[in-house]
């Protein structure tokens, strides 16, 4: 997993900012129930964001980051992978959720994405986007290839290619049907995800004609959007900038 289960997004907290929140089941088209959870300004903009998770699924690290979509105008639900084999219920620290990565593919989960864009959508959000982190990076970035009308597609080192744990296409070999532009936010000393691996994400965009920035942190590790990484706050705070302009620059 990315982050830690204690662990907070490095952004601050709007105090006083008007938001709702609430723990939702969504159904999914294939009829599964599945956890999410929204935060809705009570002063509602047209922008609505679906928050992928890493491959530890919905807990709190992803909450938080909803909430403060929410204090910035933005609404935003976060969901879960795991409705088709962990249920709805609230797990604690000892989730063995690799057992349900393997069970997932790229469809189900992108039919999981229709359904929050679906709930976001009637709630009056016409630019929608998704933003994603590790396993939800990667996600995120397919997301743009699945049909469900996005304004733009936002992963943090998500993988960029084929991958033994994950079924199908990955972004690279997904780019030609991508139908929005990407912003990719990579760590620069990440182990698993090298600088060709960016490369070729990058090459990949640039052929398809797909609008795109791949951004590389260097010296920052896998992970390091986390509150608890103070060494890399500078690189957390650009990245996170980045994300507002891009979703400000690409909102219709």
């Amino acid at each position: 997993m990315c982050f830690e289960p204690d662990s907070l997004p490095p952004v601050p907290v709007i105090a006083g900012a008007a938001v709702s929140h609430e723990e939702l089941v969504l159904r999914s088209t294939d009829g599964t129930e599945f956890a999410a959870f929204a935060a809705v300004p009570d002063d509602r903009g047209s922008v609505g964001i679906v928050v992928l998770p890493d491959v530890r699924g919905l807990y709190r690290f992803y909450e938080e980051l909803a909430l403060r979509f929410g204090e910035r105008a933005y609404a935003a639900v976060a969901i879960d992978y795991f409705g088709r084999t962990a249920g709805v219920g609230r797990r604690d620290d000892e989730f063995e959720y690799m057992e349900h990565v393997r069970q997932t593919t790229p469809q189900t989960i992108q039919a999981d994405v229709a359904a929050a864009v679906e709930w976001l959508r009637g709630r009056g959000c016409t630019s929608m986007f998704t933003v994603g982190f590790c396993f939800g990076g990667r996600n995120s970035w397919l997301a743009a290839a699945a049909g469900h009308g996005l304004a733009g597609a936002i992963g943090f080192y998500g993988t960029t290619t084929t991958h033994p744990l994950f079924d199908g296409d990955g972004p690279v070999q997904a780019a030609p049907r991508m139908e929005a532009p990407i912003l990719a936010l990579q760590a620069g000393d990440d182990r698993n995800i090298t600088a060709e691996h960016n490369a070729e994400l990058e090459r990949a965009l640039a052929e398809a004609g797909v609008e795109h920035e791949v951004v590389v942190f260097e010296g920052a590790p896998h992970s390091f959007f986390d509150r608890k990484q103070g060494e890399f706050r500078d690189a957390s705070e650009d990245a996170w900038r980045r994300v507002l302009a891009f979703v400000d620059r690409f909102s219709r």
